[in-house]
């Protein structure tokens, strides 16, 4: 009697743990920034399941959670340019997907894992050939804004349709084959000397041009010295300029000297003793 009573118990004790147990797995838990898709025997709902608490058949289904918030990945990209140059590039794509169409992106990819490499991967090669091929490598570097702008417009009609939002892309490395980053070096120097030598014509018309102005300024102020010198006392500017010369000479001071009693001589007369013969 004692033995069928504790059968009794452990049985219902097992009925008790089983229903809860299939209670509890009968719901789950969708955090925010989340969606969930429930397969039931393998195959997937239409709805989606955001957050919240949900129900699902216990035991038979399963729930497939998919993150929302932004991801970010990088990716790299070679094309050739319109003029047929080799072009380089890596980009960080952030994006996230759209709740909306995680069902479809759970039974098309799976994973986001291989929504990454079977999806953003390529279609980024792809949207990278496009927009650089309308291009040369010159207007690759100097129009680098609007090359980033037409990737970003292909890549999002791209991805739009597999549920994937692209928020932002950025151009982390952009490079060029060695034959034209020489030949940009070779340009460039050859502009710096083609400036340098422009610099140099300048210079010498400057200093043509200061030169003919010296010269008219010269003729100018002799001009006017010769208007002076006819004018009524024009004897003392001369007189002053025969003592300026000869004091800029470095001749020594005379003992005597001896200047004309008419007052149209044109210039003091200036002797030294010791220069007389003895």
């Amino acid at each position: 009697m004692q033995d069928s009573r504790s059968n009794s118990l452990i049985t219902v004790f097992s009925v008790a743990l089983i229903v809860l147990v299939v209670v509890f797995s009968s719901f789950f838990v969708i955090n925010p920034g989340q969606a969930g898709v429930v397969s039931i025997l393998g195959k997937a709902r239409d709805t989606p399941f955001l957050e919240g608490i949900h129900l699902k058949p216990p035991v038979i289904s399963a729930v497939d959670v998919y993150d929302l918030t932004v991801q970010k990945f990088e990716v790299p990209a070679q094309s050739s340019t319109k003029d047929l140059q080799d072009l380089n590039a890596r980009f960080a794509i952030n994006f996230r997907l759209d709740p909306m169409q995680v069902v479809e992106i759970r039974r098309t990819q799976g994973t986001l894992a291989n929504i990454v490499s079977k999806i953003i991967a390529p279609q980024t090669q792809e949207s990278f050939k496009i927009a650089a091929a309308r291009r040369t490598v010159e207007e690759a570097i100097t129009q680098r804004a609007e090359l980033k702008q037409d990737f970003d417009d292909v890549l999002e009609n791209r991805l739009e349709k597999y549920g994937i939002l692209v928020l932002d892309t950025s151009v982390i490395d952009l490079e060029f084959s060695p034959e034209f980053a020489k030949s940009v070096e070779d340009k460039q120097v050859a502009e710096q000397r083609s400036k340098r030598a422009v610099f140099v014509a300048q210079e010498a018309e400057q200093q043509a041009q200061a030169d003919i102005n010296r010269a008219k300024g010269k003729a100018e102020a002799q001009r006017l010295l010769a208007e002076t010198l006819k004018a009524q006392g024009g004897n003392l500017v001369l007189q002053k300029e025969a003592i300026s010369a000869w004091r800029e000479g470095g001749s020594q001071m005379p003992e005597v000297l001896v200047t004309s009693g008419s007052e149209q001589a044109n210039a003091p007369f200036l002797f030294n003793f010791n220069d007389l013969p003895k």
